[in-house]
Formats: structure tokens, C-alpha cells, sequence
């Protein structure tokens, strides 16, 4: 083979000779790509440099073999320019020449090829409608335009405040450290974040970004860039959080619901979001009656200051807030930074909160449930954040809307609270006047608008001077226990009065359990009965049964207070048939005090009853010597109220004072 022949080709050629690989041919294309190099040398000299190691190893396997070879090589003209690399594809295949077994190497410039390559499968792993390529210097190119067509703007191809100038205030700290993450030299890290961009008609957007590193020679060179607008997608997300997390408060309070709330379109929404419910809740509101608006949640994003502790604060209702009641549209008022906040729109504890958190808005939206409008929701945006557009409200509004179900069902919950303790209340009447005697009784409510029990208390007096006592509790936390607690404690107090004070409490007892029993009315209740009478000394004589319920406490006048156990409970009513009741009897001296409770005074979630009984006896041991009605109220202080408690307590030697009762809260 004449290499002669390649002298005018573009493509360049070298032929080599021998066992040493001797160079005996280049061309004019060969010295034009790769540089000159000297003929007649052995190939480990004319190729010396460092990078060419892989090429002469190559060469010693084509002339072992007898097999063409193909190798692809880089070269950096300018080490500290890798974006100035060149790439190429040797050919090495084996020939006969005159001077015995040659190999010839075809060389082709695949640089143009190479970048597209990479460029090309950075694309398909992030295809968007927008895609950029960023440089190392932080100019940018589009490969796929669209930033004109979302912003109304011309593309900026540089990264700069300019550029950040479309990106919320809130997301550009996020974005640049997503840059930062980017540059590392790692050809799997691919970076991705969500960021909100400002389009064309005043909105933030949300966008989702995939940046792909490429790299050359183990450093990175440039990025690809992909953005999609997620905008809707996000929107579908947020909504779904939100009702999944209403969702989980909805079997509590109203105020719990709307705290639900709070926590969701914050800070995603908007930077603070406040809920005020009105004082009426009829609709429309009355023309000439005073309305108020009261506090009941609220939340700010991290970096504010915090909001006002929820105090019941109130407002009255302007004529500028009626009227956008009135419309059910919300209305958003811009503020002067740090300036005043119009007066009425708000409680001025939140007023303000708006001017020291650097409040530039304050928009108003109605909350509306069942065509009834509730109250409204005050949300603000603060410092940078720029003010809400009409989109960003109009999701809102549409997220308080469709929170209405849950809503809706608390509402539901705290009617039947208010008619469960109503009806609890009329059943609670005051205890009767004793001579000899002082009696204090008090009932408190579970604090969760769950919890609707069935606790219940009761004193009468028979013509004859015979005082009774009941306490009960009736299973259950619902409207139907409150209802079966009334049932309960009338047919108690019925029999009571109508098998008179010489009938003992344990045939009382089970009368009452075989009626319910018989109707239906609860499937498990626990009770005492007990009779009281004077005696001539200024004794009293105790008499009473227990049905399955804690057992009376006994603080005497002398001595270290104790349960009144007798000689055992008897099981709660409605639980066994027929069983047979007992009946035990104390005498109380003068000035002592007997105390019947229900469960939820000593019951906690973390201790047995046992615990609470001995914190009982440590409580009654040290209040013991206040008022009867200050000691109930100083017992009350021992429940979690995760449960409803009754308290009806007696003391001896003392004159009745109109049957005090211990005015416990409700």
C-alpha cells in the first residue's frame, strides 16, 4: 500500500511500521488536527505526551491481534478552558506494508457530534417546555424557548438580579442553593426544585426545574436546564393536603378545624392567615345589634414575628366589613409599610401585630358554610412578598370553601354539645336546703367538643327529712348518652321518691336496673345511691349502694380522709341480670364530709385509676379544711378533662346555705 495515496484526503491519516510502532506516514489533514509530528521516530517518541498512553497501548494490541481497533480520545488546547475540549475517534486497522505488519490510523474531529450527543441526552431526560443551557460564567442560552411567551418578557440570558427579579422573594434563597448543589462534579446529580416565576399577567406561577449537569474531562462545563409549569398540579396537591389534614380534625372543634386550615395555606398561600368567627350566627346579621368578631385561629410563616396568643380578642363589625360579608367577595386592602392598618377590620392586637410584621396587604375573605356566612379569614402579605393576584385569592377562597364539609360536621358537633349540655344543665338543678347540713355540686364538660357525656348528679329530700344523694355515669360520649343520662336520672329520682326513705338504696338500685334493662335505655351505667338521715346527736346515719361505680371519699373531721368501700361494689347496672345488691351504712360524725365523683375527675390517659384515687385522698387531704364549694373547685383542678366530671359532696354540723353549688366552668 502506497500511503501516498491519503496525501490530499481531508481526513486524517498516520501510518506506523514495525514492532516499535515506527511513525513512517501523516498527512497534511493529520498535522492540521493534531499537530506535526516527527517521521522516523518510534511511536512512544513521537507521541510522549502523557494523554497518549492509551493510544500506543492500543496500537500494541491491533499488531498482537491481527484486529482493527477503535479508540475515542479528548484534548484540552487550554487546561483551565475545559469548554474548549476537542474530541475524536481513532480508527486503528492492521496492513501489509513493504516493511512488514503496519498499522494505520484513520483519525475523524467528532467535537460538534459529541456536544450535541451530550447535549441531546440531557434533553430527553429532562423534557420540559422551557430548556436553557447555563455556563459556568452564568450566561444561559434557550435550547427550548418560552420564557418570553410565560413572562412577557425578552429572555435574559444571564442569571443576574435581573433575571432573579422574576423569582418570588421567598423562593430566590432556595434557588440559588439549588445552583450551588448543581456544580458538583457528580454526572448523576441531577438537581431538582420547585420555584414560583412572575408571568405575564401579574401571578406567580409554580414551576418545577431538573438541571443536569454535563461534564467534560470530570469537571462540569455547563448545565441543561428544564422547567415545566406545575402551576395546576401544585394547586391539585395543596388542595388534596388540605382536606386530608381537615379531615383529621373534623371530629373536633370548630376551632380546631379552622386551625387545620391556618396551618395549610400558610405559608404556601399567603405569610399570615387569620379566622374570626362572628358573634351571631344567624344570617343575615341583625341591622341594629352589636356584632363581634372573635379570634379563633391563626398562623404566620417562619421569619415573622409571632401572632398574639388567641385570647378571645374581638372586633366589632364595621359597615366595611358587612359589606363584604354582604357580597361574599373577598377584598383585599393595600397597607403603607409600617403604616396604620384601616381601623375595624381587624381586633387591634392584630393591628398591631400588621405593622410591626411589615404588612403591605390585607385581604379579607368571607367563610361561608351552608349559606350562612361564618365569619371571614384575614390574610396578610408581608415585607417582600409582593400582594396577592387574584389567582393566589382565588385558590383561597376556593380551599375555605371546600372546607366547609368537615367544617360543617363540627358545627353539627358543637349543636349537639350545646343541646347535650343544656339538656345536662336542666337535669343539674340546684341541691336542695338541709338542716344540719350543708351540699355543694358541680359538673364540668371534656374539653374536646367530642367528648359529650353522660356524667349526672342528684340530691331530694323526702317529707320525713331523709336527704338522698346519686351521682352516676352513663357509657358513652355522645348526644345519645347525654339523652340516656337524663333518662337515667329521672327514673333514679322517680323510684327514689316514690319507694320512700324506708326502701334501701340497694332495692332502689336494682328497680332502676331492671327497668333500663328491660327498655333498653344504656348498655352500661355506674351509680350510687345513698340515704342520709340526721340523728338526735348531730350524727347522720349514711346508707348507700354502689353500682360498679368509685367509691364514695370520706374526709373526717378528724382523721386522714378514705374511701367508703363497705364490703365490695356490686357490678354497674345493665351489665348483669338479677344480680343481687348490697347496701352499706356509716355514721358521719359532725363536721365530717362525704364526697361522691364520677370517673373523670381522677382518670388520666397515662396512669391507672388507682393513681388517681391516691392524687384524690393527697388533694382532699390538703384542701379539706376550705368552704365545701372552694373544695370542689379545688378538687376539680385534679381531672385532664379529657372526660366530663360530677362532684355532689356533703358536709355535717354545718347549716345549709341554700344548696350551694360549686359553679365549676363549663
Amino acid at each position: 500500500m502506497d500511503p501516498k495515496l491519503f496525501d490530499e484526503t481531508i481526513t486524517a491519516v498516520a501510518l506506523f511500521a514495525g514492532p516499535d510502532h515506527t511513525l513512517i506516514y501523516v498527512n497534511a489533514a493529520y498535522a492540521r488536527m493534531l499537530g506535526p509530528r516527527p517521521v522516523g521516530l518510534p511511536a512512544r517518541e513521537a507521541f510522549a505526551e502523557a494523554a497518549a498512553a492509551e493510544f500506543l497501548t492500543v496500537l500494541d494490541e491491533v499488531r498482537a491481534t491481527g484486529r482493527a481497533c477503535q479508540l475515542t480520545d479528548t484534548r484540552e488546547p487550554d487546561p483551565g478552558a475545559p469548554e474548549q475540549a476537542l474530541y475524536f475517534v481513532y480508527s486503528c486497522t492492521p496492513v501489509d506494508i513493504p516493511e512488514g505488519t503496519g498499522v494505520l490510523v484513520v483519525t475523524m474531529d467528532t467535537t460538534t457530534e459529541t456536544r450535541a450527543l451530550q447535549r441531546y441526552e440531557a434533553l430527553v431526560s429532562a423534557v420540559s417546555q422551557m430548556v436553557w443551557v447555563m455556563h459556568t460564567d452564568g450566561s444561559a442560552e434557550e435550547v427550548v424557548p418560552g420564557w418570553e411567551q410565560l413572562t412577557g418578557a425578552a429572555w435574559h440570558g444571564r442569571a443576574d438580579e435581573d433575571w432573579y427579579a422574576y423569582i418570588h422573594p421567598r423562593d430566590r434563597e432556595g434557588l440559588r442553593a439549588l445552583w450551588h448543589s448543581a456544580a458538583l462534579p457528580d454526572p448523576s446529580n441531577v438537581v431538582q426544585g420547585e420555584f414560583r416565576i412572575l408571568a405575564a399577567d401579574g401571578a406567580y406561577r409554580h414551576m418545577d426545574m431538573r438541571c443536569v449537569p454535563i461534564l467534560r474531562n470530570g469537571r462540569v462545563d455547563e448545565w441543561i436546564v428544564a422547567t415545566a409549569d406545575v402551576e395546576d398540579t401544585w394547586g391539585v396537591h395543596l388542595r388534596e393536603r388540605l382536606l386530608a389534614q381537615v379531615a383529621e380534625a373534623s371530629g373536633g372543634s370548630l376551632d380546631e378545624a379552622f386551625a387545620a386550615v391556618v396551618n395549610v395555606v400558610v405559608p404556601e398561600l399567603t405569610d399570615a392567615c387569620l379566622i374570626l368567627l362572628l358573634s351571631h350566627e344567624e344570617w343575615p346579621l341583625p341591622e341594629n345589634a352589636e356584632v363581634t368578631a372573635r379570634r379563633v385561629a391563626s398562623a404566620t410563616r417562619p421569619g415573622l414575628p409571632a401572632p398574639p396568643a388567641l385570647l378571645n380578642q374581638q372586633v366589632n363589625v364595621t359597615d366595611t366589613v358587612r359589606a363584604v360579608l354582604e357580597r361574599r367577595t373577598p377584598q383585599t386592602f393595600s397597607l403603607p409599610a409600617g403604616g396604620p392598618v384601616p381601623p375595624g377590620l381587624v381586633p387591634a392586637v392584630t393591628e398591631r401585630w400588621l405593622i410591626a410584621a411589615g404588612a403591605t396587604s390585607l385581604t379579607l375573605i368571607p367563610l361561608v358554610v351552608d349559606d350562612i356566612v361564618l365569619g371571614y379569614a384575614a390574610t396578610s402579605t408581608n415585607g417582600d412578598t409582593p400582594e396577592p393576584a387574584a389567582t393566589d385569592i382565588a385558590l383561597l377562597r376556593e380551599i375555605l370553601h371546600r372546607a366547609q364539609r368537615p367544617i360543617r360536621k363540627a358545627l353539627d358537633l358543637q349543636q349537639a354539645r350545646r343541646t347535650a349540655l343544656g339538656l345536662q344543665r336542666a337535669h343539674l338543678t340546684q341541691p336542695p336546703e338541709v338542716p344540719g347540713a350543708s351540699i355543694a355540686a358541680g359538673y364540668e364538660p371534656a374539653r374536646s367538643a367530642n367528648e359529650i357525656g353522660g356524667d349526672w348528679y342528684d340530691a331530694l329530700v323526702h317529707p320525713d327529712g331523709t336527704l338522698v344523694l346519686g351521682i352516676g355515669d352513663v357509657a358513652g360520649h355522645d348526644l345519645r348518652a347525654a339523652t340516656a343520662m337524663g333518662q337515667m336520672r329521672s327514673m333514679l329520682r322517680g323510684f327514689a321518691w316514690s319507694m320512700g326513705p324506708d326502701c334501701p338504696p340497694s332495692t332502689v338500685l336494682s328497680t332502676l336496673d331492671d327497668v333500663a334493662e328491660g327498655l333498653d335505655v344504656t348498655p352500661f351505667t355506674t351509680a350510687i345511691h345513698a340515704q342520709l338521715r340526721r340523728q338526735p346527736d348531730g350524727r347522720w346515719h349514711l346508707t348507700w349502694s354502689n353500682a360498679g361505680h368509685p367509691p364514695p371519699l370520706l374526709l373526717p373531721a378528724q382523721g386522714a380522709p378514705a374511701f367508703l368501700t363497705g364490703s365490695g361494689e356490686d357490678p354497674p347496672l345493665c351489665v348483669v341480670p338479677d344480680v343481687v345488691r348490697t347496701s352499706h351504712t356509716r355514721v358521719l360524725e359532725p363536721g365530717d364530709t362525704v364526697l361522691l365523683y364520677t370517673d373523670g375527675l381522677i382518670e388520666t390517659a397515662t396512669a391507672p385509676l388507682d393513681d388517681g384515687q391516691r392524687r384524690l385522698l393527697r388533694a382532699a387531704a390538703r384542701h379539706r379544711s376550705e368552704e365545701l364549694p372552694e373544695l370542689l373547685r379545688s378538687l376539680q383542678c385534679l381531672s385532664d378533662r379529657r372526660d366530663d366530671s360530677a362532684m355532689i359532696a356533703l358536709r355535717t354540723g354545718e347549716t345549709s346555705v341554700a344548696g350551694a353549688t360549686a359553679s365549676l366552668p363549663a
